[in-house]
Order: structure tokens, then sequence, then C-alpha cells
């Protein structure tokens, strides 16, 4: 019997006998599970992150390393600080198992190469000014352990998220979020609940992180990058309400000037 919590065999049953209405309804009674067991872990996700913006204030970047649903996981996490935060594109960095190609369709085998993540890794320079987590549902993952391995060797800093509590993995790294999100609804499919957690607490790490970094004032994204109309008016209407006694126009014209919301918030500071 596989002992890994995410392996286990799922409590429901004969699951193509289930109407739709059963199906959906199972599965998102499992689901509210999911923010329970997180929020178990939520001293560690504190002192993981507490580590973690000692190191990006001084320079340094956080790398994540995964495969498949975790990899992409990382990938998205990474991809959305950018525009999200201002930050650069190289302050946090996800890799995946078999390379960008495998954000859409698996290379086969590549989780397996415990050689293959330190490689990744290296091409972007990583140094102990870094900090790399780990990312795999089960925890056993040969491509996150063995990168993992090889950069701790290095004196470099890690941590991990994983959904089977004592895993590999978890004892590997100095920082473990384990989260216990149990059984899937389909037995062994990770994607689920366990993708569902690591996605929550990836949010928890970067958010607070970029809080922690000044990216963020009061509760608006005034870093955020103008890359379309939605969010033009997204920040027109922060800075009227920094503001109250500028209008939509100006509002406008301001950031047009200025190129973000925190230029313009600098500015009528100045004035």
């Amino acid at each position: 019997m596989d002992t890994r919590l995410t392996e286990q065999n799922s409590k429901y049953r004969n699951l193509e006998t289930k109407s739709i209405h059963e199906i959906i309804h199972e599965i998102n009674h499992e689901d509210q599970t999911v923010a329970r067991a997180v929020r178990d872990v939520l001293p560690q996700i504190q002192s993981l992150i507490e580590v973690l913006v000692p190191k990006l204030k001084s320079g340094g970047r956080l790398f994540y390393i995964g495969a498949g649903t975790s990899g992409r996981l990382g990938i998205l996490d990474a991809s959305e600080c950018p525009p999200t935060f201002g930050v650069s594109h190289d302050l946090v960095i996800g890799l995946i198992a078999g390379g960008d190609q495998a954000i859409r369709k698996a290379v086969e085998f590549a989780e397996d190469d415990r050689q293959l993540a330190y490689r990744d890794l290296k091409q972007y320079n990583i140094t102990s000014a870094d900090f790399v987590i780990g990312i795999a549902a089960s925890g056993t993952t040969p491509y996150v352990l063995g990168g993992i391995e090889m950069v701790k060797n290095e004196g470099i800093l890690t941590g991990c998220i994983t959904c089977n509590p004592g895993s590999p993995l978890g004892r590997l790294v100095d920082h473990a979020i384990e989260v216990a999100t149990g059984p899937e609804y389909l037995t062994g499919s990770t994607r689920m609940k366990a993708g569902t957690a690591q996605k929550m607490v990836l949010n928890m790490i970067t958010t607070t992180s970029m809080i922690q970094l000044g990216r963020v004032k009061d509760n608006k994204m005034v870093d955020m990058q103008l890359s379309n109309h939605k969010l033009i008016d997204r920040g027109i209407r922060q800075i009227m309400e920094f503001d109250p006694t500028i209008d939509y126009q100006e509002a406008n014209t301001l950031l047009a000037r200025y190129g973000s919301v925190r230029h313009v918030l600098n500015y009528l500071k100045q004035k």
C-alpha cells in the first residue's frame, strides 16, 4: 500500500455511476477542506516568508522548481508578479521539469531526472543570495529532490510546498510547508485539492512578500503594469480614491504622464 497521503484511495467509489449533481457536490465538499488544511500550516508559511523577505530585500531572487501541475503553478505565480507588483521578471522565477514546452504538454520522464533541476537553476547563476522552493504534492519528485539537495550543498536556503507530511522533500528542506489535504476525490489526481492548496500557499508567499517589500499602498496595487484598458481604468480610479479632489480626466492625464499610480502619488505628495 502506498503510504503517501496524496496517493491514498479516495473515499468516494463508483464515480462513473454518479450523476453530475452528485459529482460536483462531492468535489465541492472536498474543496472546502483545503482552506482548513492551509490554515493549519500558517505558522510554517509565516516562518518561510520571514526568511524569504530579507533575501529579496538584499537583492536575492525566489526560485520555484516543480514538475507537472506543481511546476505549472510555480510558473503561474512567478509570471503574475511583474504585472501585479511591477517587479522585474527576474525576481521570482518558476522552473518546470522539461522546460517551457512542459507547461502545455508533459515531457516524458523529465521529472525523474535528479540532475535536471540543478542544471536549470545554474543557467540563472544561482547563488547563496537566492532562495529555492521545491513544489511537489507527494514530496517525492526526483526533479525537485535532486535540485534541492544540490543547491543546499552550495549553502542556498530552501523551502517546499508539499501535501504529504513527513515526505522526503519536507525532511530535506530548511523550511517545509506541508499541507495535509488528504486523499483526492479522484485517487491520486493531485491537480485537485493538492493543487488548490499549493496555489493558495503561493498566493500567500508572494503577496505577503511584495507587501513587505513596499509594493502595495493601503490595499492597492500601485506598481501594477498598465497593460490594458481595464488596468488603466483601475489606476485612474485608485488615484481618484487617494485624492478625491481629482476627477477622472485629470487622473487619466496624470497617469499617462507619470506611468504608474505610485509615480502619480509621489508627484501629488510633492505638490
